[in-house]
């Protein structure tokens, strides 16, 4: 039953990183990675939200499966993350590279940060 619901959600979460990804980035004339940025700070703020109801007790395990690892596992992506930093640096967009770098930790921490928050003034 598990992996089902891992399944579920990386079945909506794939799909939605990719639409997303392109619909974000299509609204951009910039080399920056901004669809990646947008799909791996969304996720990071879900997951806050997750982990905060969970530890209130809003949630179990079977929505952390399906949300945190089906969805946001699908939904987010460190390797693409990886890769277009790699490809600024190495086409010599090197301050695009530090600053998305720079910018997806610090924001990717602070919806995180910012999601658990939310979920404890909602379920506390």
């Amino acid at each position: 039953m598990n992996w089902l619901l891992v399944v579920a959600g990386a079945m909506v979460g794939a799909p939605l990183r990719y639409l997303t990804d392109r619909a974000v980035q299509s609204r951009h004339d910039s080399v920056f990675p901004w669809g990646t940025f947008a799909v791996n700070v969304t996720g990071c703020l879900i997951l806050g939200v997750l982990t905060g109801a969970v530890a209130e007790g809003a949630a179990g395990s079977h929505l952390q499966l399906l949300l945190g690892t089906g969805l946001c596992g699908a939904l987010t992506t460190y390797s693409t993350f990886s890769y277009e930093t790699l490809r600024l640096s190495e086409t010599g967009a090197r301050f695009y590279a530090a600053a998305n770098v720079a910018a997806s930790v610090v924001a990717g921490l602070g919806a995180a940060f910012a999601g658990v928050a939310l979920a404890q003034a909602v379920w506390a």
